[in-house]
């Protein structure tokens, strides 16, 4: 993993970057779509044949859909068989084995798993195609003619690992004339660095601490070292997933491209209702447009809507992983949506922000404990260690000593406080500001260069979803 790291950083992106500005401009897409093929056969070549096939049942589908637009039965027909095999694919290689687990356990029978590797963002993938398919059924975009150019669309690099999800009418104009400028390269190549810092300084090191809980490396789970365990997770899953999105951004504004922003601050949030419009904000939108409202939103008045918020987070939290515990995730938040839709955000509203701040972050990590561990009887044992207070600490104060600094980096770095001041900075047209901006960019690059090639920790949570 490490490895990869560095080749793609300092040999593939590179290169990629310079044959991307060389070629001419009608050449460009045909390099995104190189690039993307030569990046997805990194994790598994063999899946790229199913990505072409999806891409061209999309694109033939949505030309369908365009041809019957008078005909609604036959546009339904094209619809479902677009929706069908891209579900169906979902379904196959996401959860199969999930469902065979689950039948096999109650039924007594021993079918055999698949075990079949799962395509890396695959979930996303699918998400943008559907996005796609049901925005041309409704008429809220035109169907793309050009296979070449809804190709370029569906294997967009480099979100197509791990998102932000980007929908057709974000990206369609750009498709064809790209916002190629100078401006665009330097401030993309800014947020490119912002994210490899976040990933690698922050995500990596606090994510030692807690592959150390998750491991069981340690003599007592205390509870001291449960709560900085599952605090580590929380900041890692944050700085891991958002540097990411800030890299596939950066890398698209310098492509001349634009997409959506996927988090906004999401630990300063004082209610669990701020808080999902501020993480994964692509897949929470995706959700609300393509499941909630078509379901009927709030219009049907309150015990619908309580319906449709269970439905709407019982698919976020499977569409997470094939494991129950992420389904207990989705519902677990849901149910503290609907109280505060119910009653509880009024009270929140008035009372001072450090309590309802303390509420909304007690409620995200009981929640990451549901996400992370997908035994369920680890989940209770770790909830039992938090409050075990009988029990010697000592070796839970080691590992606080060795981690306080970074998790309080991390910590603080979850806040605007910095980047607000630093965007301060940038907008002064000084040499003092121009020298601490590039200095402070420079660092980043090189810190994360000497961290990658000295260390052999470096996960991606979200490459599993």
């Amino acid at each position: 993993m490490v490895f990869s790291s560095i080749v793609f950083l300092y040999i593939f992106l590179p290169i990629m970057l310079l044959v991307y500005f060389l070629v001419p401009r009608k050449f460009k897409n045909a390099v995104m779509i190189l690039a993307s093929f030569i990046f997805f056969a990194w994790g598994e070549i063999r899946y790229i044949f199913i990505m072409l096939v999806l891409a061209m049942v999309d694109y033939w589908c949505g030309r369908k859909i365009d041809q019957y637009e008078q005909d609604k039965k036959k546009k339904k027909i094209f619809l479902w068989i677009d929706l069908g095999l891209n579900l169906g694919i979902l379904i196959f290689f996401k959860y199969a084995d999930f469902i065979i687990q689950n039948v096999n356990a109650l039924t007594g029978l021993s079918i055999p798993l698949l075990n079949i590797p799962l395509p890396i963002g695959v979930s996303f993938n699918t998400f943008q195609s559907i996005s796609y398919i049901i925005d041309v059924y409704r008429g809220t975009v035109k169907c793309e003619k050009s296979f070449y150019l809804y190709l370029t669309y569906t294997t967009l690099f480099p979100q197509i690992i791990a998102g932000p999800i980007v929908r057709y009418e974000t990206v369609e104009e750009e498709l064809v004339d790209k916002k190629i400028s100078q401006e665009n390269f330097v401030n993309g190549m800014k947020r490119f660095l912002i994210g490899l810092g976040k990933k690698v300084l922050i995500a990596n090191n606090v994510g030692a601490l807690w592959n150390v809980i998750e491991t069981g490396s340690y003599t007592v789970l205390s509870p001291v070292l449960a709560w900085i365990g599952i605090l580590s997770f929380a900041l890692q899953i944050y700085f891991d997933f958002s540097g990411y999105s800030d890299m596939a951004i950066g890398l698209a504004q310098i492509f001349g491209m634009r997409f959506d922003e996927n988090f906004n601050f999401p630990y300063i949030s004082k209610s669990i209702t701020e808080f999902w419009r501020r993480w994964h904000i692509t897949l929470g939108s995706w959700f609300r447009d393509y499941v909630y409202i078509p379901l009927g939103g709030n219009r049907k008045g309150l015990k619908r809507q309580i319906i449709n918020i269970i439905i709407v987070w019982a698919l976020t939290g499977i569409w997470h992983g094939a494991s129950w515990n992420f389904l207990l995730w989705g519902l677990y938040f849901a149910i503290f949506l609907i109280l505060e839709k119910i009653c509880l955000l009024k009270w929140l509203e008035k009372i001072p922000k450090i309590f309802s701040h303390s509420y909304a972050i007690l409620i995200i990590l009981f929640g990451w404990i549901l996400f992370a561990f997908p035994d369920l009887s680890q989940i209770g044992n770790y909830l039992k260690s938090m409050f075990a207070f009988g029990i010697d600490n000592t070796e839970g104060w080691y590992y606080f000593r060795n981690y306080i600094v970074i998790l309080l980096i991390g910590i603080f770095l979850s806040t605007p406080i910095l980047a607000k001041a630093f965007q301060r900075l940038e907008k002064k047209n000084t040499v003092v500001a121009s020298f601490v901006v590039t200095v402070s960019y420079l660092g980043i690059f090189l810190l994360s260069t000497a961290s990658l090639v000295s260390d052999t920790f470096n996960p991606f949570l979200y490459f599993r979803f």
